[in-house]
């Protein structure tokens, strides 16, 4: 079954029930496990997928994710969208706690993380605009439709954790002008752009970070998440009838086709074997 849509969940969201006549697929791939299997059924007649991004239990913290089995796995099952939910602390008074955000771009600040496919061949793709845009416009309408409150725009810093920010790093972050912070995003929006599928995100804000002077907490988090799953939950079941159509023109669709600079004489057939959900209708 190939998944028009699939779901990344973060955390306090974990809710695949939301799927129509689901079933439970355990996924093999070249880069080892994904956090978890992954739950295959429709919402509205679309073919949809869902993955526990930290894992049934929340196991694995954000430095500890296998993001490229992840994306591998959602590849390998036909994905061609791709939507993250994510928890995130808000840099800004006027993003409340509670409020959804779409952001438009991020600014990385993990160093601990392998974020890309491609470790035996050179690959180049472009980034300027991290997110896809028909995809977020998507979601945008959606959410107009369903009545909810949604911030459209904004920059996303993704930091390593697990720990949270000190506060001089969560001030300067605002004096950079950047409007959440997260751990997660980050490298699943570029290997999501390296396997061609098109990336959007719903991060609900759950705190003020630590700018403010109260500090944050898990139990914050984890309760401002499940204030949120139900807003979020309504989003993503209207989103499958706003999905934009694609005839081929998403540039999301087609970020190897000028990126991939290896000679194919010079890809061994073990690098192509491995890689080829990826690159296979490049190199033949």
């Amino acid at each position: 079954m190939n998944a028009e849509l699939a779901f990344i969940g973060g955390s306090g969201f974990y809710n695949p029930d939301l799927l129509e006549n689901p079933t439970t697929v355990a996924v093999k791939t070249p880069f080892g496990p994904p956090s978890g299997d992954i739950v295959l059924g429709q919402i509205s007649g679309k073919n949809c997928a869902f993955l526990a991004r930290h894992g049934a239990g929340h196991r694995f913290s954000p430095s500890r994710i296998n993001y490229r089995a992840n994306v591998y796995a959602l590849k390998t099952l036909g994905a061609v969208n791709v939507v993250a939910i994510s928890a995130v602390g808000s840099l800004k008074e006027e993003i409340e706690p509670l409020a959804i955000v779409i952001p438009d771009q991020i600014f990385d600040r993990t160093r601990l993380r392998t974020n890309t496919f491609f470790d035996d061949i050179c690959v180049h793709i472009g980034l300027a605009d991290p997110f896809c845009l028909d995809l977020s416009h998507a979601l945008w309408q959606a959410a107009q439709k369903v009545g909810c409150s949604i911030e459209k725009g904004g920059t996303y810093v993704c930091i390593e954790g697990p720990q949270f920010s000190t506060r001089a790093e969560s001030n300067a972050y605002r004096r950079m002008g950047f409007d959440i912070i997260g751990m997660t995003v980050m490298p699943e929006a570029k290997l999501v752009r390296e396997a061609e599928m098109c990336f959007s995100m719903l991060a609900t804000v759950t705190d003020y970070d630590v700018w403010r002077e109260e500090g944050v907490t898990i139990e914050t988090v984890i309760s401002n998440v499940k204030k949120n799953a139900a807003s979020t939950q309504r989003i993503i079941q209207e989103v499958v009838s706003h999905l934009p159509v694609k005839d081929g023109t998403c540039e999301c669709r087609h970020a190897l086709k000028d990126a991939i600079v290896t000679s194919p004489e010079a890809i061994s057939a073990e690098a192509l074997d491995k890689l080829r959900p990826l690159l296979g209708k490049y190199l033949k």
